[in-house]
């Protein structure tokens, strides 16, 4: 009789653990801090995800801390922009979330996708031909004919091409900002053979259009909801309450932009055209190329004969990176230099900091230009 009392209450134990693990709210990781808040709004009270890159460091040339590195072999779900952004982390979820459910934003349905430009003057404002689309929807674009599996872990066969010109640079070389602990090589600015790259494909920094976060918060509530079911329901409030939260900060900053739409502008790295496009603004130029490259000194020389041409005033420089370029770059020049966080790098972290990094590149840019 003891015998069959320590049997059943051994049996009712397991099945109780098991029950527990499958209720359990999936372990999700992200990759940079926008997406980071994006995935707390979703979930919400019933977890926090997990950041890989700090926003005070750039996303485009990082190494991974042994504690990161072990937060991806736990994880159930990593949500990221995409390799175009961090193609670094490409072969650690390869290796080590390969058991996880791996969300690439960038190539979900109804994103919103621009081309990097390839010019050092940009001279063309918004670009409206592509409002309002999903990436399906632009021809200019490698076709993405294989989207049935983006929410999966298996991203190896999507129907573009891999952006190789992203995988073939040594990415220590490039001069980031002065975060010694993350262990990239400080070199100075002046390696002829990496100014410039060919630089083509999707431009990464998609979350600086608004709504594709609002797009992107559907997306991660269905992923979500698919891992753990008992909780769909909060997952889509959240994701509901979120968007009608953006919805208001876009009609926000189109009132506040409106006055200086038209006014030309430089910005320190091509990042921001999602955000130029949403709120019809037109930055004449970057320093640097999206993935932040160093440039050359004939861009740099264009980029001031621009300057001069067109009268800019402003100037906007990041707080990832070190200031010494810009002052070098406007030495001379009557432009105000302001600084740009599309990371949100003061923001406080959690669910408010998306929305904060939008509302803050608004008054930055705003308050420059007036």
């Amino acid at each position: 009789m003891a015998l069959s009392l320590f049997r059943f209450t051994l049996s009712s134990s397991a099945l109780l653990a098991a029950s527990t693990a499958v209720a359990e709210v999936p372990k999700v990781v992200t990759d940079i801090a926008p997406v980071h808040a994006l995935v707390s709004q979703v979930m919400g009270d019933l977890g926090q995800p997990d950041l890989l890159v700090d926003p005070g460091n750039s996303p485009h040339h990082y190494s991974l801390r042994p504690s990161q590195a072990l937060a991806l072999e736990h994880a159930d779900m990593v949500v990221w922009i995409g390799e175009p952004l961090t193609p670094w982390l490409h072969e650690p979820l390869e290796t080590l979330a390969e058991g996880a459910t791996h969300l690439e934003l960038l190539e979900a349905d109804g994103t919103i996708q621009h081309n990097f430009r390839e010019t050092v003057v940009f001279g063309g404002g918004a670009h409206d031909d592509h409002e309002g689309h999903g990436h399906d929807d632009h021809a200019d674009h490698d076709k993405h004919d294989d989207h049935d599996d983006h929410g999966h872990k298996d991203h190896d066969d999507h129907g573009h091409e891999k952006h190789d010109d992203h995988e073939g640079h040594d990415h220590d070389s490039h001069k980031e900002h002065d975060h010694d602990e993350h262990a990239h090589n400080d070199h100075a600015e002046g390696h002829d053979d990496h100014h410039d790259h060919d630089h083509d494909g999707v431009d990464p920094h998609a979350w600086l259009d608004p709504e594709n976060g609002r797009i992107w918060l559907d997306v991660i509530a269905g992923q979500l909801s698919a891992l753990d079911p008992e909780n769909a329901a909060t997952y889509r409030a959240n994701a509901d309450a979120g968007k009608a939260e953006l919805a208001e900060v876009i009609a926000q900053v189109h009132a506040q932009l409106e006055p200086v739409e038209g006014k030309p502008f430089v910005v320190f790295h091509d990042a921001y055209q999602y955000f130029e496009t949403r709120f019809h603004l037109q930055a004449l130029g970057a320093i640097r190329v999206g993935d932040a490259t160093d440039p050359s000194p004939a861009r740099i020389a264009e980029i001031q004969e621009a300057v001069r041409d067109a009268n800019v005033a402003c100037a906007f420089s990041e707080p990832q990176f070190s200031p010494r370029l810009i002052q070098t770059v406007f030495d001379g020049l009557d432009v105000n230099v302001a600084a740009l966080d599309p990371l949100g790098a003061d923001q406080p972290e959690g669910a408010a900091r998306y929305a904060g990094i939008i509302k803050s590149v608004a008054d930055e840019i705003a308050g420059c230009l007036n």
